[in-house]
């Protein structure tokens, strides 16, 4: 599974089913599927900040990518935000970790607006 999928289905509670097709209904041409429902709207700020409090950490989910992923229960070593910048078309130098990880926030923040999250603005482009 994907990087950014793992975060969708931490952030979206129904982000499993929504991101699946479901098999097409009787009668339906061969080679056919029908979309699965679209995921509800969620406010990811109240999220991930029910999620903050509740964390011994004191993480700082809206600028560090880093501490998103901590949060979110996810691996947040370099090699894998290396592995998202490339699943989310980094073009830059992964050796520079800063640029990268101000890049991979913005971007993250952006793929989960696009898919039903609401996001401040000044957290997406």
């Amino acid at each position: 599974m994907s990087i950014l999928g793992n975060i969708f289905r931490k952030i979206f509670p129904s982000a499993e089913a929504a991101t699946t097709t479901a098999p097409a209904p009787a009668g339906t041409p061969a080679g056919t599927t029908a979309s699965a429902p679209a995921m509800p709207m969620v406010d990811v700020e109240a999220v991930l900040n029910d999620m903050a409090r509740s964390n011994p950490e004191k993480l700082n989910w809206k600028t560090s990518i880093v501490d998103l992923m901590k949060l979110l229960g996810l691996d947040s070593s370099l090699s894998e935000r290396k592995e998202l910048a490339k699943e989310l078309g980094y073009s830059g130098d992964t050796s520079d970790s800063a640029a990268m990880n101000i890049w991979l926030h913005r971007q993250v923040m952006n793929k989960v607006a696009a898919n039903g999250g609401k996001v401040p603005a000044d957290l997406k482009d």
